[in-house]
């Protein structure tokens, strides 16, 4: 089974939101946020230490989901685009996270 993984910039709400219009897609099996197991440290010597975080109130939410073949993860991708394009969302397509 294709196993989709997106990455969405933005609030805890929007990101549940888009995680419920896919659940809605006849087929879709799972549709569940994973845990980033890549370290974001703002070492000392960084180009962006002690800047101010611009995200406010969003953040990067990991998300796997198992779609039943390519036909389903097409469509998958194009109603996760249009959603969080809809509520301000940035959204990548990732193989590994």
């Amino acid at each position: 089974m294709p196993l989709l993984k997106i990455r969405l910039t933005g609030s805890e709400a929007d990101a549940a939101t888009v995680m419920s219009v896919v659940h809605g897609v006849d087929g879709v099996e799972r549709v569940e946020e994973v845990a980033d197991l890549m370290p974001h440290m703002d070492d000392e010597d960084s180009s962006s230490a002690g800047l101010v975080d611009d995200q406010g109130a969003g953040g990067v939410h990991a998300i796997e989901i198992e779609v039943p073949g390519p036909h389903t993860g097409d469509e998958v991708r194009e109603l996760i685009i249009r959603s969080a394009e809809s509520l301000g969302m940035a959204v990548e397509f990732v193989d590994e996270f």
